[in-house]
């Protein structure tokens, strides 16, 4: 589990055994050459400005000055202490028989020690340290060990949903105010490189090293975060994308705005019914966050397996209620060698289905079908698993059966088959619209738009017949899903105890209960 906790205060306890004397003596000597800094002023620095009180030199300046957790010295000094306390840590700990927790209540006790020393031979020489700057140097320097190191700062910040490093430049995207840019991260593409590969070996993926001879690397930090860097853009390029829902069920969707609680009663009892169901839409429209909290609404009696190429469901953790036994799957990038065509050590979710369905699961969920694992996902579900999920991305509503087509065909199949083979597999598809008005004042807006039935095909050579269950009322100004045909189904919802046709009926574009703020309502 990610450790959130900020660094505490700097407390009484004795010294570690570390001597951090010795391997920071030239990083003091240099800073008692320089001239002696004034007093730091009473208030915060301006983001733009080093406190002068801890700026001994031009080397000192912080790569994230003015952003919450910025540090008063150079990062080089960080990296000195982290290098103390790792080896610290390993003398006390040599193989490492502290379970994780006890482990890094034990880091936290070197940092503090090994800053306070450092902190004290620091003053003999410069104006001395605010306790509130040792803490943020204590911080940066657990972050280097066991979290996001230098960019743990802005991973930190509300709302943070993706941090799309370019070289030396960062632009960050919030789930709910306009993108943000930070103009220098680090100080080079090689420091950069070198965070990437830190982050790596720090996440138990070290083979997966950044270099020329392996340009594109991805992988998991600890706290669940997604990196994927490359050297094939034209500057080192990094992005992050931050989980920062786990937990939530379907009733956070409701009060976020994406369904409504008529939506949350007819999905959660299309679950119950074992219909299998299909997530789609554009890129950030929430394709993930409503396939958890499906998922969660599986009776604990289940057995669920998850096929994902980059963990973001996490339904194998503890949610808001008990779930079933849950098996998670992560696909495996290659290690950079090629062999026979294919990158050695490389397992894709294509791969990993036939072992999966050894695990006599009753649901299998699929993160998002990208390409050839589109025909061992809908066989699954054509040859009984009822209650299956999975996700796709497409960016309009009316493209829904043509994308799955396609990839069919890219993965061997003809046309004609597919068009059955869809047929036979989705019960329901369920897309979510994303809208974006930051740009013009507004907010994001992320809901359900559209909800189809998929029937069987019509016709010899024809395709499958798709219904409208709920659709956008845009007659009454109303883009959000609204009620428009009784699903054939609607018997099978109701033997589940959790839902009643007349809810669909009833007042249908009240239902939402307040108007969309988008920007021309306000």
């Amino acid at each position: 589990m990610a450790d959130t906790q900020h660094w505490p205060p700097a407390d009484t306890s004795p010294a570690g055994p570390a001597d951090i004397t010795g391997i920071l003596a030239s990083r003091l000597g240099q800073r008692r050459t320089a001239p002696a800094a004034p007093a730091a002023p009473a208030a915060a620095p301006a983001p733009d400005k080093v406190p002068a009180s801890v700026a001994a030199d031009p080397g000192a300046v912080p790569r994230l000055a003015g952003l919450p957790g910025q540090i008063p010295v150079g990062w080089e000094v960080i990296e000195d202490l982290q290098a103390v306390v790792s080896k610290t840590l390993s003398a006390e700990d040599p193989d490492k028989l502290l379970a994780e927790e006890d482990r890094r209540a034990l880091a936290r006790r070197l940092v503090r020690n090994a800053v306070a020393e450092w902190s004290a031979k620091y003053a003999q020489g410069n104006a001395g340290l605010t306790q509130e700057q040792e803490a943020a140097i204590g911080t940066a320097v657990f972050d280097s060990m066991y979290r996001g190191g230098r960019l743990q700062s802005l991973l930190d910040r509300d709302g943070v949903e993706d941090i799309m490093v370019d070289g030396l430049r960062a632009h960050i995207e919030f789930h709910d105010r306009p993108r943000e840019t930070i103009e220098r991260v680090a100080d080079s593409h090689e420091e950069l490189i070198t965070w990437v590969n830190r982050m790596a070996r720090l996440s138990g993926h070290g083979e997966r090293a950044l270099t020329q001879a392996t340009p594109m690397v991805g992988f998991r930090m600890p706290d669940g975060s997604r990196v994927t860097a490359s050297l094939l853009t034209t500057r080192p390029s990094v992005v992050i994308r931050r989980h920062r829902i786990r937990q939530h069920g379907i009733a956070e969707l409701v009060r976020w705005g994406s369904i409504n609680p008529v939506l949350e009663r007819f999905l959660t009892a299309c679950v119950h019914a074992k219909m299998n169901v299909l997530v789609v839409g554009d890129m950030g429209a929430g394709k993930t966050s409503l396939l958890r909290a499906l998922g969660r609404e599986i009776p604990p009696a289940e057995r669920l397996v998850t096929l994902e190429s980059d963990r973001e469901l996490y339904l194998d953790e503890p949610g808001p209620k008990p779930g079933p036994v849950t098996y998670a799957f992560e696909a495996r990038q290659s290690n950079g060698e090629v062999r026979a065509g294919h990158g050695a050590g490389e397992v894709t979710i294509t791969d990993m289905f036939a072992t999966a369905l050894r695990y006599n699961a009753t649901r299998v969920i699929v993160g998002e079908v990208r390409s050839t694992e589109v025909l061992p996902m809908l066989q699954a579900m054509s040859a009984g698993g009822s209650g299956s999920m999975c996700t796709l991305h497409v960016r309009r509503p009316h493209a829904i059966i043509s994308r799955l087509v396609q990839l069919c065909t890219e993965a061997g199949m003809q046309t004609e088959a597919a068009h059955h083979l869809i047929a036979s597999s989705i019960d329901v598809v369920v897309y979510l619209t994303y809208l974006d008005e930051t740009g013009i004042g507004g907010r994001k807006h992320r809901f359900v738009s559209h909800i189809y039935e998929v029937h069987d095909v019509v016709g010899e050579g024809g395709r499958p017949v798709t219904t409208d269950l709920f659709a956008p009322a845009l007659h009454a100004g109303e883009p959000r899903a609204v009620y428009t045909n009784m699903p054939t189904f609607i018997d099978d919802l109701e033997r589940t105890g959790l839902f009643h046709r007349a809810w669909l009926t009833d007042k249908p574009l009240g239902a939402w209960h307040t108007p969309l703020e988008t920007v021309g309502r306000r």
